[in-house]
């Protein structure tokens, strides 16, 4: 097809024979990591990876809290999907809401000592995991490389701007 056939847009550049396999590559490998933490963490722990996530960047926040705005953020999820993982987390008794001291309009979300508790118990296994599914399989070399693409990778794809398209602002 050429530009006057698709509105006088630019061909895109497609993928080489070499850069489709290493594509397809990726996309099993993250999908089936995810899929096998996943796994692991419902069995060990009864809660999805992304649960399991929250609670980490509770336990490593001052007080053991966060404000709800902040957590999306870091945890790159919509404030929508946030607030459905934490209405979980609270049923189950790990995490509470408080109002913020600060701005009567935000909210933080706080770990509480039963979900301390049940990180604390569900780490080992879940470093575990990581470990045998990454980490033992790769040289230090290899470690360090992929540190480094991931690193370019997530530097090339944060949304900067006023208009960028966040997803912890959805």
């Amino acid at each position: 097809m050429d530009t006057a056939t698709n509105g006088g847009a630019e061909q895109p550049r497609w993928l080489s024979d070499d850069e489709q396999r290493v594509w397809r590559a990726y996309r099993q490998a993250t999908t089936l990591l995810e899929d096998h933490l996943d796994r692991q963490l419902q069995r060990d722990a009864g809660m999805p990876h992304i649960y399991y996530g929250l609670l980490v960047q509770l336990s490593q926040a001052p007080r053991r809290r966060m404000r709800m705005t902040e957590l999306a953020k870091d945890a790159k999820i919509t404030r929508s999907r946030l607030s459905h993982a934490v209405a979980r987390l609270e049923k189950s008794g790990w995490v509470r809401r408080e109002d913020c001291p600060s701005d009567k309009r935000g909210q933080n979300a706080c770990l509480t000592d039963e979900g301390y508790e049940v990180l604390r118990r569900s780490a080992p296994g879940h470093v575990t995991a990581v470990r045998q599914a990454l980490f033992d399989r790769l040289s230090p070399e290899q470690v360090a490389q992929l540190g480094e693409i991931m690193r370019l990778m997530a530097e090339g794809l944060q949304p900067a701007g006023p208009d960028a398209d966040l997803p912890w602002l959805r």
